[in-house]
């Protein structure tokens, strides 16, 4: 590889990190005003609330499947609903998509629909199953929630100003070290090898991005969003990847020892929905 080559490279990189990062800010700042009173409508509508669940993980960002983590360990949401909002949540792709603004970004819209219908279905389904749920009556709820294990200063500044900088500037770090270690590796490589690669393994390209999809960090789902922006990655692979992956809600119930066991139970729910939904999209869309 010549100097020029790992120079571009490197700016690309640079380039397509920053836009995301303008992105992820801008976002992250309007839902330090509104996560609050979102987790208060979930927890007052216990019969419908893996709609409004699956809806609410639609919001890119990890603090969604927390959330919905902490209410459910806290007995406020039922299975079905921190399941509908895992299936739905997509962390940091949406915005990773929305920063590539390329012919793949109008794909935001089929995967907002189906990872929304998805997480629905299933939630709807699982609850219809799972009748006796001891949940808890409350009127109001104050919720406190970390991300990245940052604890929230209670101050206005900190809330709606430096977390979120802090924050994207954690993603901003994700997506440039994968861009630039996805740029490296196809400029040693090659790119049309390493098209050729995934492309003879497209397969069995849902069930390795599910795979991904299951490591409990904001980076799976940018890996999968950039593996499928530069056309490496089918769309129903996409789709498998994202569904199966829940942020850092996973890790919260998993160190909590009275939601292991569940944990697992959720974990194996997610992942199975996401190989036969993804399986059948690519059936549908193509390989």
């Amino acid at each position: 590889m010549t100097w020029e080559l790992f120079l571009d490279i490197l700016l690309d990189a640079l380039k397509d990190s920053g836009i995301v990062f303008a992105f992820v800010f801008l976002f992250h700042v309007i839902l330090s005003f509104i996560e609050t009173p979102v987790s208060n409508f979930l927890i007052k509508r216990k019969k419908t609330s893996p709609i409004f669940g699956a809806l609410f993980g639609l919001v890119p960002q990890c603090g969604t499947s927390v959330i919905a983590a902490d209410l459910y360990i806290k007995k406020f949401i039922t299975i079905g609903t921190v399941i509908a909002v895992f299936l739905s949540c997509s962390d940091e792709a949406l915005l990773v998509l929305l920063g590539a603004w390329n012919d793949k970004t109008l794909m935001i819209f089929p995967l907002l629909g189906l990872k929304l219908a998805s997480g629905i279905l299933v939630g709807l389904l699982i609850d219809l199953f799972v009748r006796k749920q001891k949940i808890v009556d409350v009127d109001h709820v104050e919720e406190e929630h970390e991300c990245h294990t940052h604890h929230h200063e209670n101050t206005p500044a900190h809330a709606h100003l430096v977390h979120p900088l802090i924050h994207s500037a954690k993603i901003f770090a994700y997506v440039f070290v994968i861009n630039l270690a996805m740029g490296l590796l196809i400029g040693f490589v090659g790119e049309e090898n390493f098209s050729n690669f995934m492309m003879t393994n497209r397969y069995l390209a849902p069930l390795f991005a599910s795979i991904i999809g299951l490591i409990p960090n904001c980076a799976s789902s940018i890996l999968i969003t950039e593996l499928f922006i530069s056309g490496n990655l089918s769309f129903g692979a996409l789709f498998a990847g994202l569904l199966v992956n829940s942020g850092l809600g996973l890790m919260v119930l998993l160190k909590d020892k009275k939601t292991i066991g569940k944990a697992f139970i959720i974990l194996a729910i997610c992942f199975v929905i996401a190989n036969i939904f993804g399986y059948l999209t690519c059936l549908v869309a193509g390989f």
